[in-house]
C-alpha cells in the first residue's frame, strides 16, 4: 500500500479548498485501492486559528513532523496554483527524497 500526501492550497477560499481536499481523498479512496491518502494539516485547519501566529506555527510544526518521519511515499500536488505552504512541502519532500507528483494543471509548472 502506497501512502500519499495530498498537497493543496488552503488560503483564499479556505472552506472551498478544504472541501476540495475531501473530494480528492474520497476519489483516491474509491478509485485507487492500493493508495492511502493523508492530509494531516486538514485537522489542524479545523482545530487551530491560522490568524494567531503561535497556532499557525504549531500547525506547521505538526505538518513537518510527517515529513521528518517520512510517513508518506509520495507527495501529490493538487489545485490551481502552488501556494507558499505547498512550496514548503515540496522543499521538505525533496530534501527527504520523497517523489513529488503534479496531479492538477495548476501544479505542473513547478
Amino acid at each position: 500500500m502506497k501512502i500519499i500526501y495530498i498537497a493543496h492550497p488552503i488560503s483564499g477560499d479556505i472552506e472551498g479548498n478544504l472541501n476540495k481536499i475531501v473530494e480528492i481523498a474520497r476519489h483516491i479512496n474509491l478509485t485507487l485501492p492500493n493508495v492511502t491518502p493523508i492530509a494531516p494539516y486538514f485537522l489542524d485547519c479545523h482545530a487551530l486559528n491560522d490568524d494567531i501566529p503561535e497556532e499557525r506555527q504549531r500547525g506547521i510544526t505538526n505538518d513537518s513532523e510527517f515529513f521528518i518521519r517520512r510517513i508518506m511515499d509520495e507527495v501529490w500536488l493538487y489545485g490551481d496554483k502552488i501556494s507558499n505552504g505547498m512550496k514548503q512541502e515540496i522543499r521538505q519532500a525533496r530534501a527527504m527524497n520523497i517523489p513529488v507528483i503534479s496531479k492538477s494543471e495548476g501544479t505542473k509548472a513547478f
